[in-house]
C-alpha cells in the first residue's frame, strides 16, 4: 500500500478478508461455481467443454481471451444453467455465501431477465427466484449473535436488471421477441428489449418489493452506442430507478460521456478508457487531449462512480499488459470516485479481497485511498432502503471497518 505499511502478505490479506466490503458490479452469470455448472448441466443433459473443475478452468474459464466477445462468450454455458427457478435460486443463494464468507457485506447481483424468460418462467419469477436464494442468505446471516448484538454490521443486497445493447438467440423469450420485429433492424429490437426491461423493473419493483436497485447496459460495446437506450434508461430515470451502465470497456471515452449524458449514469461500468484519446472517434472532438481533461473533471465534480474491475480488464484487453498499466492508478490521482469491483467471479477466477490485493500490490494506495475506496463502495451504492437507513448502515461498516484495522500500521 505504501511505505508505512509493515505487515507481510498473508498478515495483510487476513485484513483485507475480514474488512467488510462491498461489490457493485458483479453479474450473477459470470460467478457460478464451476461445481454447480457441472452438476447442472448433467442433471440437464446440457453440452459443456469439459465436466471437471480443471477442465472448465483450461477450457472455458481462461486467464486470457483475445477481445471482450470472447470473454462474453462463455456466458452461453453459464446461462444454460439458470433455465429453472430452483437453479436460479441456487446459484444467487451460493453467490451471497461465497460473499459472505470473505466479508463482503454489500452486494449489488447484477443480471439480464430476459435471458431466463421461457415456458418455465415470465420475468416476475425469474426475479422472484433470485430475491428468493438471496434473502435466504441475508437471513440466515444476519441472523448471527454478531449481528444481532450490533458487534459487526449486517449484510445487505440488491438486484440490478440487465439490458442487453445488441442482441441475438440466446434464450426463447428473445427468439420470440426478435421474430416478432420481422422488418425491424437489430438495433431497434434491441431498443425496445430494454425498454420493455425497464418497464418491467419498476412494476414488479413496485408490486412485490423485490429490491431491484438499478437498470445496467451490458454487452458487446464496440458498435452499439449506449444512446441507443435512451428510452429505457429515461423510463428508469422517471421511475427513480438508479442506473448504471457498462462504458469504456471496449470503446473510448465518447461512450462514457453517452452514459452519463444521454442514459443519466450514476455510475459507470469500468471506464477503463477514461483517458485514452487514440480511442477517440469523433471527428468532432479536434482537441481530444482537452476533451479527456473536461470528461474527467466533470465525473469527478459530480462524484459519478467508476466500478474498477481490474483482473477482468486485464483479461479483455490485451494492450494493458501489465495491470500496473491500468488506468485506475490514473483515476486515483484525479480523485474519481473508484470502487473495487469483481465483474465476474468464476469466469475472472477471482473475489473481492483479491481485487483489492491486486490494487495493493501494484498501486500506490495509501491507507486512507483504501479506505476512501471502500467508502464509496457503501455511499454509492444502490442501497435498497431509504436514506436514513442506509446512513446508518454506512456508519456502522465504517465504524467496523475501524476496528478492524486499529493497530494495524499503513491503516
Amino acid at each position: 500500500m505504501n511505505n508505512e505499511v509493515n505487515l507481510n502478505k498473508k498478515d495483510l490479506e487476513k485484513i483485507i478478508k475480514k474488512i467488510p466490503k462491498n461489490d457493485l458490479h458483479v453479474h450473477l452469470d459470470g460467478s457460478i461455481r464451476p461445481e454447480t455448472i457441472i452438476d447442472i448441466a448433467k442433471k440437464e443433459n446440457l453440452d459443456l467443454p469439459s465436466y471437471t473443475v480443471e477442465g472448465l478452468n483450461e477450457t472455458l474459464f481462461k486467464n486470457q481471451y483475445r477481445n471482450l466477445e470472447e470473454y462474453l462468450s462463455t456466458f452461453k454455458y453459464s446461462c444454460a444453467v439458470m433455465q429453472k427457478p430452483e437453479y436460479l435460486e441456487q446459484i444467487a443463494y451460493e453467490l451471497a455465501i461465497d460473499n459472505q464468507n470473505e466479508g463482503v457485506r454489500y452486494l449489488e447481483a447484477r443480471f439480464a431477465p430476459q435471458l431466463h424468460i421461457n415456458d418455465y418462467m415470465n420475468m416476475e419469477m425469474v426475479l422472484m427466484a433470485v430475491n428468493k436464494g438471496l434473502e435466504k442468505a441475508q437471513s440466515e446471516f444476519n441472523n448471527r449473535s454478531v449481528i444481532k448484538n450490533g458487534e459487526e454490521p449486517p449484510f445487505y443486497y440488491g438486484i440490478i436488471v440487465c439490458a442487453m445493447r445488441n442482441l441475438g438467440h440466446w434464450s426463447s423469450y428473445y427468439d420470440n421477441f426478435i421474430k416478432s420485429f420481422t422488418f425491424s433492424d437489430d438495433h431497434i429490437v434491441s431498443r425496445l428489449a430494454s425498454l420493455e426491461l425497464a418497464k418491467g423493473a419498476l412494476k414488479i419493483r413496485d408490486k412485490t418489493g423485490i429490491p431491484i436497485a438499478g437498470l445496467d447496459l451490458a454487452g458487446a460495446e464496440m458498435g452499439y452506442p449506449a444512446a441507443n437506450h435512451w428510452e429505457a434508461f429515461q423510463c428508469a430515470h422517471e421511475g427513480f430507478l438508479p442506473k448504471t451502465v457498462h462504458a469504456g470497456e471496449a470503446y473510448g471515452p465518447e461512450s462514457i460521456f453517452q452514459a452519463i449524458t444521454d442514459l443519466h449514469a450514476d455510475r459507470i461500468g469500468h471506464g477503463y478508457f477514461l483517458f485514452d484519446a487514440s480511442k477517440i472517434r469523433d471527428k468532432k472532438i479536434v482537441d481530444k487531449e482537452k476533451y479527456i481533461e473536461k470528461l474527467g473533471q466533470f465525473i469527478a465534480d459530480r462524484r459519478i462512480t467508476i466500478e474498477v474491475c481490474l483482473t477482468s480488464n486485464l483479461q479483455t484487453n490485451q494492450s494493458i499488459d501489465d495491470i500496473k498499466n491500468h488506468s485506475f492508478g490514473k483515476m486515483i490521482q484525479k480523485n474519481i470516485c473508484t470502487v473495487f469491483c469483481t465483474d465476474n467471479r468464476t469466469v475472472s477466477k477471482t473475489s473481492a479481497t483479491k481485487e483489492i490485493m491486486l490494487a495493493i500490490n501494484n498501486f500506490p494506495l495509501s491507507g486512507k485511498t483504501l479506505r476512501n475506496c471502500i467508502t464509496y463502495g457503501f455511499k454509492r451504492s444502490f442501497f435498497p432502503g431509504d436514506y436514513s437507513e442506509k446512513r446508518k448502515y454506512v456508519r456502522k461498516c465504517l465504524d467496523y471497518y475501524d476496528n478492524v484495522t486499529e493497530g494495524a500500521t499503513g491503516f
